[in-house]
């Protein structure tokens, strides 16, 4: 009698732990059709928005919850129509300098009163995100001119 008990708590143990076992991989499973489920409309949205949209305009994206307008790298797009409004105003801007530009001489076309401090930091941010997608040159001293 003794053996069939320490068998049966061993098995009560066992089956304990397999019960367990078997709620985390059900409760994985579902997190995996969740995301499953996300994945798909994610696609699916992507493929409407891609049908509809004419690849030489500006596009939106989400990020940390917020819609902001792309700024593509150089190659992805033919031309500056692809740029938001802003951002081509700024390479029409280092272009009419015809050489080195500094931010606040792009800032001063732009109406931006640089005596005011930290107002040309946006604008200094767009132009090296400009200059990182391949649309400007940025020169080690903090000047831009345009790419050939």
């Amino acid at each position: 009698m003794e053996k069939i008990a320490a068998r049966r708590a061993e098995l009560d143990g066992l089956a304990e732990a397999l019960a367990k076992q078997l709620a985390e991989v059900d409760a994985e499973r579902e997190e995996l059709a969740v995301a499953e489920r996300v994945l798909r409309r994610l696609y699916e949205q992507e493929a409407e928005e891609g049908a509809g949209r004419n690849a030489s305009a500006p596009q939106r994206v989400e990020v940390a919850g917020r819609s902001v307008l792309k700024v593509p790298h150089r190659r992805e797009v033919p031309d500056t129509s692809a740029l938001p409004g802003d951002y081509q105003r700024m390479l029409e801007i280092v272009k009419a300098a015809g050489g080195l530009v500094m931010v606040k001489e792009v800032g001063a076309e732009l109406g931006i009163d640089a005596t005011v401090p930290g107002r040309l930091e946006p604008l200094r941010g767009k132009l090296s995100k400009l200059a990182d997608r391949g649309w400007l040159h940025k020169l080690p001293n903090g000047t831009y001119c345009t790419r050939p």
